[in-house]
């Protein structure tokens, strides 16, 4: 008796997903959300564990944590464990977007000044 259809590709017995993580139940504080992008700073080195191996060569280019664990078909929770494996080794970069430089976005302050004082003289 089955408790309904298996996805293609979706392994989520519990005994693997323990395997893969190692044990593990909880990832790196605040390390990772679903926007988090993901960029790979070295190619996969042999032994690693298959799970890491596939990330690293999906992160080549930025890669948000919510596709990374749609393309490994793993909860979002194995994937932020496995995620800060790679990161404590130095192996990948994470970058959020709240947290991009501003000051790079916005024009300076003595500039919008300037702008004001023109606009008030109009």
């Amino acid at each position: 008796m089955t408790d309904g259809p298996v996805l293609p590709g979706r392994d989520d017995d519990p005994d693997r997903l323990y395997t893969i993580t190692k044990g593990r139940s909880r990832s790196p504080e605040n390390a990772f959300d679903l926007v988090t992008l993901i960029v790979a700073e070295r190619q996969p080195a042999s032994g690693m564990q298959s799970e890491h191996v596939r990330i690293l060569r999906m992160c080549e280019a930025p890669t948000a944590v919510v596709e990374v664990a749609a393309e490994l078909a793993l909860p979002i929770s194995v994937v932020k464990i496995l995620l800060g494996d790679l990161l404590e080794s130095g192996a990948i970069t994470a970058r959020h977007p709240r947290f991009a430089p501003n000051k790079a976005r916005l024009p300076d302050l003595d500039t919008l000044k300037q702008v004001l004082h023109g606009l008030q003289r109009l």
